[in-house]
């Protein structure tokens, strides 16, 4: 339906705002220019006689609402600058240390965008107000209530600032940037698979796609629109002009794929030729980009995670703890998958018919993405080997599908293997063995 397909859009747009730096410093911004005008006025509509603790709060004369507003003004445009340098250079922290993948998941930190844009919401608001004060030609006018509230945003922006410094230490710590990378993970892993498209059925083998495909007489090629990573498909929508053609289509690529322009993406096979107004609106569904997204691909979260332990193992900086947290963490993610029953690759219409046969993720294509990369770059390294071992051990009494155990066998095979080559202690390499039997029972 329409409306799904403009939610799926939204959703897909409103991720991508998220991570901006200017999205909710803008509406700050308006917020602030907003309640500058709505005081003033009450301001002009409202003469306050201060009195008791009001004589302290309330400036009673132009050249102390002026003074007021222009020291507020001035300090609060030279904390924002200190602020985005302080950004910028947590920013470079991160990428030297965790590599330049994760700099997106510090852009979509909320507190970082609500600090930049209270800063300068604060200055913006003082140069209306201070704009407003009169003493020459009439009547003055001190914007008393306006003065007081700017007075409360500066004496806020100090316990911001402060919130900000010590969230900054915090964010750039290797264990918390990995907890946060679980947890996003943990929070979307069913909505990180390709877009449900229908129905799925849940034997894979209950459709026989060279039969299906054969009761249609022609095939046309899907190409990619432009070159980049997939990074979204607009499932319902697809769903629905596959149905009303009365076509089948066969997907080859699935989010975080990368894509050529021109290539080859897919074949719809159809009863009659399609014309090129569909093979288009098939295309659209398609959102390609730069750099690849979690929403609908969870091995870049996976990869993520990876590249973290990769570098924590490089000879440059020889940190096994840090590696040995991302293997902790991948082990939780992992044991989750282990039970879950991934998407089928077969999408059915209301009426049961076939429609789209996807390229879907299953459980030893995201274990690969894991551990494979970590294993090998893991030679002579015993603490990250044997926790290894012992991460497939957990992760092996969580499996419920023979090929996810198959899976996990096959790595830890590879894990011992590693061991025997490269572990020169026999003491080291016993304490492998020893972790590894109880999973390599045979």
């Amino acid at each position: 339906c329409l409306y799904c397909r403009a939610m799926e859009r939204l959703y897909y747009i409103w991720n991508n705002l998220k991570s901006t730096f200017w999205f909710v410093p803008v509406f700050i911004m308006l917020g602030a220019m907003l309640a500058a005008l709505v005081f003033l006025r009450i301001d002009g509509l409202v003469e306050l006689e201060p009195e008791g603790i009001g004589k302290f709060l309330f400036v009673r004369s132009i050249d102390s609402a002026r003074s007021v507003l222009s020291t507020i003004s001035g300090a609060m445009i030279s904390v924002a600058g200190v602020v985005f340098s302080v950004t910028l250079v947590a920013l470079t922290l991160a990428s030297n240390q965790f590599g330049p993948r994760l700099i997106k998941n510090f852009m979509y930190v909320r507190l970082n965008q609500v600090v930049l844009g209270t800063y300068i919401a604060s200055y913006i608001y003082c140069l209306i107000v201070l704009n407003t004060i009169q003493d020459v030609d009439g009547p003055s006018f001190i914007p008393s209530l306006s003065i007081l509230l700017a007075l409360v945003m500066a004496v806020a922006n100090i316990v911001l600032l402060i919130i900000f410094i010590h969230h900054i230490a915090v964010s750039i710590q290797a264990d918390k940037v990995i907890a946060d990378i679980y947890e996003a993970v943990s929070k979307h892993v069913e909505v990180l698979f390709p877009e449900k498209i229908g129905e799925g059925v849940a034997d894979t083998d209950a459709w026989d796609l060279s039969t299906e495909k054969s009761s249609y007489s022609h095939c046309t090629v899907l190409t990619a629109g432009k070159s980049g990573y997939l990074q979204f498909i607009n499932g319902e929508t697809l769903l629905r002009q596959v149905s009303d053609a009365d076509a089948l289509l066969e997907l080859d690529y699935r989010p975080g794929g990368f894509l050529i322009e021109g290539l080859e993406i897919g074949r719809l096979y159809s009863h009659e030729t399609p014309d090129q107004q569909l093979m288009k609106h098939l295309q659209h569904q398609f959102l390609v980009g730069n750099t690849r997204s979690s929403q609908q691909d969870i091995e870049f979260s996976i990869h993520q995670m990876v590249e973290i332990a990769v570098r924590a193992l490089s000879p440059g900086i020889n940190d096994p703890y840090t590696a040995i947290a991302v293997i902790d963490n991948l082990t939780a993610t992992m044991s989750y998958l282990a039970q879950v029953r991934f998407p089928s690759p077969y999408r059915s219409d209301e009426a049961g018919t076939l429609r789209i046969a996807a390229d879907t993720i299953h459980f030893e294509g995201v274990l690969d993405a894991a551990f494979n990369q970590i294993r090998q770059y893991s030679g002579g390294c015993v603490a990250t080997i044997i926790r290894l071992m012992e991460a497939l051990t957990t992760i092996d009494q969580f499996t419920a599908d023979p090929k996810a155990d198959a899976a996990v066998l096959k790595h830890a095979q590879m894990v011992l293997n590693l061991g025997k080559g490269t572990i020169q202690e026999p003491v080291d390499l016993r304490d492998l063995e020893v972790r590894a039997a109880r999973i390599l029972k045979d």
